[in-house]
């Protein structure tokens, strides 16, 4: 289902269409570039629409719509991928090797599967671009470990999969179990698969083919 704030939106979009996103902003408090993805969830999912140099336009009822309720139900463990797995002391080198035998922009480091952090295409370009010796250097002087790391629950819908990667700009996510530990107010996350814009995509098309049901 939508957020309090996109259904806020999407109620002043329909009551004042045309709106710029700043004329939004505005009315409720924040910055332009605090709405950006929940306009592109609103747009994605065909309750609004843009033109350029008029602003957004109502054009759906999310109580109507059926393809954005259906995509709105999906949930993140039905239309997961597997994870790419590394351990803690392979190589940068070896990471990329991985990556590309698998096709996947994104690495995932784990030992026993619990995430120790993510890498990807970019970490491992611009660590080459600096001379490094790919072959010397572990994975996890590259990696974004995983007190930084963006990621989603399997039982969360793709819809918050999706604004999460447009939030943060980022294109693809781990999908975890959390798990308690012994130590206090410590979670280790368990990975159980990976969510990336690919994923999303082959969603969307999904149901608007109809072979989401």
């Amino acid at each position: 289902m939508l957020s309090e704030r996109q259904g806020t939106i999407l109620n002043i979009v329909k009551e004042n269409s045309p709106i710029t996103g700043q004329h939004i902003a505005d009315q409720l408090h924040v910055t332009r570039a605090a709405l950006r993805s929940d306009l592109a969830i609103l747009t994605m999912l065909g309750l609004i629409d843009a033109r350029p140099k008029l602003g957004y336009f109502f054009i759906g009822d999310k109580e109507k719509d059926l393809l954005s309720q259906k995509i709105m139900d999906i949930s993140i463990e039905s239309c997961l991928s597997q994870p790419v797995i590394v351990g803690e002391h392979t190589s940068a080198y070896d990471a990329v090797i991985a990556m590309f035998t698998e096709d996947a922009g994104t690495v995932f480091v784990a030992t026993d599967n619990i995430l120790a952090g993510v890498v990807s295409r970019k970490d491992l370009l611009k660590t080459a671009m600096g001379n490094n010796d790919l072959r010397a250097l572990p994975v996890r002087m590259v990696m974004t470990p995983v007190s930084k790391v963006i990621y989603v629950q399997a039982d969360e819908k793709a819809l918050a999969a999706a604004q999460r990667m447009i939030e943060y700009e980022i294109d693809c996510l781990p999908v975890v179990h959390v798990l308690d530990t012994d130590e206090e107010d410590k979670k280790d996350l368990q990975i159980v698969g990976r969510i990336s814009k690919t994923n999303i995509t082959r969603l969307f098309v999904e149901c608007g083919l109809g072979r989401r049901t």
